[in-house]
């Protein structure tokens, strides 16, 4: 099985295998339950039968309390034997540096223009995020992100290199195309089309436990770390040619209807292809987003790009957007779905770039508390 088809069987079949009520086996050695696996919705909670005994009585007000907190710190409601809702598990999902694993399944489509003949084509991505927590000690988390990327370009490899070593065309972070400075792409080679595995990344954010609270009940979330870059791509149009690193920076404002912030990511090559362009870019992934309820929101997580190889006419690639997502309950998992368009309001002058793009997510998370090896 190659690896597009392994990805296709991740993107398809997972969020089905939710759908059908998925249970994970959360039991120890013994057959004793060490953490609920279910999620309840508040409105659904009824009192235990009165002959339970005082005991279970006490244990429904303490999850009755728990559910009425949407902010609840959901380690003690599974360890209190409780079972967290669905907006507090929406809550933690907003959260970026939030004691949560999630799983992302994302795909941009992408228009593509070539500036000097306005010739246009589609470009497609398919990410494959994966983000847990890992508890450092008392006061700090480092929170990890590895990310898998399937590729499809408009452009077809072979003609690339019949045309020679003149023309270097690459993808790099944010899906964004690299070429030599001031080198549009000639129109003849954009036909065609290449497909396989793109570049790998990991980011790293250590970041602390508990976030600042200010006086108006919002929190401020930072944490700083780094990034690296996995040459994986199977074609040299599908990835930079080369191993990356730099820092990486997170700052988001939480409050009661809005969030926003950005991940700062930069990339600096550092061995790799001698061919290959030089890779000195920041990729700025904006939030932005304003909850209409407890589970659904409104705005846009588009990437920035400056590319530092290019002139200053060529530099930016900066989207704007728009979109919707909300929070549903699979079976038992909790599962985000999403989809949003960005409009490119600045682009360069003289290399292809992203006209506009469309995005959709569908992202199954559960708490961190869950697993062992993240506390």
């Amino acid at each position: 099985m190659d690896l597009l088809k392994i990805f296709l069987l991740l993107f398809w079949l997972l969020p089905a295998s939710l759908a059908l009520g998925f249970e994970p086996d959360w039991r120890d050695s013994q057959g004793g339950l060490n953490l609920p696996t279910m999620l309840a919705d508040a409105s659904a909670a009824t009192a235990p039968a009165v002959d339970d005994g005082e005991q279970q009585a006490d244990n429904y007000e303490v999850c009755a309390a728990f559910r009425a907190d949407i902010d609840a710190d959901l380690g003690k409601v599974l360890k209190a034997g409780c079972e967290p809702t669905l907006a507090q598990m929406s809550a933690l999902m907003d959260n970026p540096l939030g004691n949560v694993a999630m799983l992302f399944n994302q795909v941009d489509a992408y228009r593509m223009k070539e500036p000097e003949s306005g010739t246009t084509e589609n470009q497609y991505n398919y990410m494959l995020l994966a983000q847990f927590p890992k508890k450092l000690n008392s006061r700090w988390n480092l929170i990890n992100r590895v990310v898998l990327n399937y590729t499809s370009v408009p452009l077809e490899q072979n003609d690339i290199d019949d045309f020679g070593n003149d023309f270097d065309y690459g993808t790099g972070p944010g899906d964004q195309p690299i070429t030599p400075p001031d080198f549009p792409l000639p129109v003849e080679l954009f036909d065609g089309r290449t497909s396989h595995l793109g570049d790998s990344y990991y980011v790293g954010l250590f970041a602390p436990n508990e976030p600042i609270k200010l006086d108006s009940g919002a929190k401020l979330l930072w944490g700083l770390g780094f990034d690296l870059g996995f040459d994986t791509a199977q074609e040299d149009v599908l990835g930079t040619g080369k191993w990356t690193a730099g820092p990486s920076a997170l700052g988001v404002y939480m409050g009661e209807k809005w969030k926003f912030g950005g991940l700062v990511q930069q990339y600096w090559d550092y061995a790799g292809d001698d061919d290959a362009n030089d890779v000195n870019m920041t990729n700025i992934q904006a939030i932005y987003y304003y909850s209409l309820s407890d589970t659904m929101s409104i705005g846009a997580g588009p990437n920035i790009i400056a590319n530092w190889e290019q002139d200053n006419d060529n530099t930016w690639t900066v989207p704007v957007g728009i979109g919707v997502n909300k929070t549903f309950q699979f079976g038992k998992v909790p599962v985000r779905i999403g989809l949003e368009y960005m409009h490119t309001v600045i682009e360069p002058d003289d290399v292809v770039a992203s006209d506009w793009s469309v995005r959709f997510y569908i992202i199954p998370a559960v708490p961190s508390a869950l697993f062992d090896w993240m506390q």
